[in-house]
């Protein structure tokens, strides 16, 4: 985890919330898209725009998880997270819409 943090440490930390902000509503974002996939397909499973829409989606929404979780890290020790926070914050990328709850309540310096 050691890169990741000297890899984030290039950038000032308002920066690094920002991306992680937009980052956690692009998250929830894609878990909606990806929902509208899962139903189409299961409407039209033979048809070829309803593959094509699910593997596009499919592939944006995994990127956004996947920044989700790289942005973890350096955002943890920004916020200055303990043990319970993490692992809250983790296990609400496979939850949908969470990372949204993680953005409005967690990722905050004035919290109790």
């Amino acid at each position: 985890m050691n890169f990741i943090e000297k890899f984030f440490s290039k950038y000032p930390q308002e920066k690094i919330i920002k991306w992680f902000k937009q980052i956690c509503l692009a998250e929830a974002i894609s878990w909606f898209f990806l929902f509208t996939a899962m139903t189409w397909i299961r409407v039209d499973p033979v048809g070829v725009i309803p593959i094509v829409y699910i593997s596009t989606v499919g592939s944006i929404h995994g990127l956004f998880f996947t920044l989700y979780l790289l942005f973890l890290p350096s955002v943890r020790k920004i916020y200055s997270w303990d043990d319970e926070d993490s692992v809250f914050a983790l296990i609400s990328a496979f939850f949908p819409f969470a990372t949204i709850w993680i953005d409005k309540k967690l990722a905050r310096f004035d919290r109790e």
